[in-house]
């Protein structure tokens, strides 16, 4: 559907956009008790579907007085504890989890009609463990990584390439260093919702919350 350029217009086209979903829905019996296995069986199907970044996934923070901000990450790595990203530790997402340990993380797999919410508490993955990834990382991407403060103004796109070649110069055929504000977070699940699109809006949610006894699995009104 063409949006027109008038405003009323535009506004009643968007409001007409509209598709159904038609995937197969979502059964309790299909879920596994353990959401990081069924977290992986989706994700393992978004991984071999046609999606660009299959890994991405919209990290919310918040202040110490709540004012909330969202981006786009990449999931790094999923184990038993929780979730890994990257990220410069003095950057705006960085300094909101240091002083406010809680996030929210949600996967959107559009052509399966699939979401994964999860909600948790943050904690910085060990050195070695950011020295092992920021090692295995292209060298221009340790040396973006070096240069960027990360979230601050720039006063041109010529001064970051400035920058980024003099550095390139330096360590030239050299192993770059972990910078001492680069680093991984991991995200602790206390929550999981799975989340399949249904015909006519009748959506299949399910949510796992953890308890005492391990993971307790509820089905949610859409």
């Amino acid at each position: 559907m063409e949006i027109k350029n008038n405003s009323a217009q535009r506004s009643e086209a968007l409001a007409k956009l509209r598709r159904e979903y038609l995937h197969k829905g979502l059964d309790e019996s299909e879920l596994d008790a353990d959401p990081f296995v069924q977290f992986r069986h989706w994700l393992d199907e978004a991984i071999a579907a046609p999606f660009l970044e299959p890994t991405a996934m919209t990290l919310a923070t918040a202040t110490k007085d709540g004012k909330p901000s969202a981006r786009v990450v990449l999931l790094k790595k999923v184990d038993d504890r929780g979730f890994v990203f990257f990220t410069n530790y003095e950057s705006r997402k960085g300094e909101e989890l240091s002083e406010n340990p809680n996030a929210s993380l949600l996967f959107y797999w559009d052509a399966l009609e699939r979401q994964v919410r999860i909600e948790g508490t943050i904690e910085r993955v060990s050195k070695e463990e950011s020295k092992a990834y920021f090692d295995e990382r292209p060298f221009a991407s340790r040396i973006a990584a070096t240069i960027s403060q990360q979230s601050r103004v720039v006063r041109s796109r010529e001064e970051l390439e400035k920058k980024f070649d003099e550095l390139a110069m330096r360590y030239k055929g050299e192993i770059v260093p972990l910078p001492s504000f680069w680093g991984g977070f991991r995200v602790l699940p206390g929550l999981f919702e799975f989340w399949q699109g249904r015909e006519n809006r009748l959506h299949d949610r399910f949510r796992y919350s953890r308890g005492a006894h391990g993971w307790r699995i509820e089905r949610l009104s859409p």
